[in-house]
Formats: C-alpha cells, structure tokens, sequence
C-alpha cells in the first residue's frame, strides 16, 4: 500500500497519545539517520522509546536521545528498562516531517 508520507499505517504505544515511555535501552552502536526524521544516537547512549511501528516497517521505532526525537532502528537498542507492558495498537499519523 502507499503510505505516502508514513512509515507504517499502525503503531503500539502505551497510552492513546503515544506520550509515555515504553522502554529505555542502550545503543549499541553509533546511527546517523538518512534525514532528519531520524534521531541520531551514539554507541552507549541511553534511547527512550515512545512507540513501536508495526506492519510494513517494524524494523523502526520512535524515541528520544536528549531533545532529540525520530525513528531509529530496533535493532541498534539493548532494551534494559520496561516502563508498560500494556500496548495499544493505534493508526498512524503522518511520519515527522524535516524542515
């Protein structure tokens, strides 16, 4: 399907807003996103993940490093703290978008 300008047409977060944490984890290697709807992270920074896109591309999650806030890939965080398990599966909306 055409997403346009989303990633993905479904995600799980741990409320309706998508506003608290899920998890926090560690990366365990540098990422520099190919734009700026990505964050970017280095090896040993602490991630924290606000929610989990689901369907087409659930190789990426959204978070925060700092102030910064984008998607990143799953597979780059050692998940070391669990905030919710609960999960809510809601739609998307459009991906962030870089200015």
């Amino acid at each position: 399907p055409d997403l346009g300008r989303r990633f993905a047409e479904r995600k799980r977060c741990a409320d309706p807003e998508c506003s608290l944490l899920m998890c926090r984890g560690k990366a365990m290697q540098d990422f520099k996103g190919p734009d700026c709807r990505f964050v970017n992270f280095k090896k040993g920074e602490a991630v924290y993940v606000y929610y989990k896109l689901i369907g087409e591309s659930t190789e990426l999650w959204a978070g925060s490093v700092g102030s910064d806030f984008g998607y990143f890939p799953k597979d780059l965080l050692e998940i070391n703290h669990n905030y919710s398990n609960e999960e809510l599966e809601l739609p998307t909306d459009v991906s962030l978008t870089c200015y």
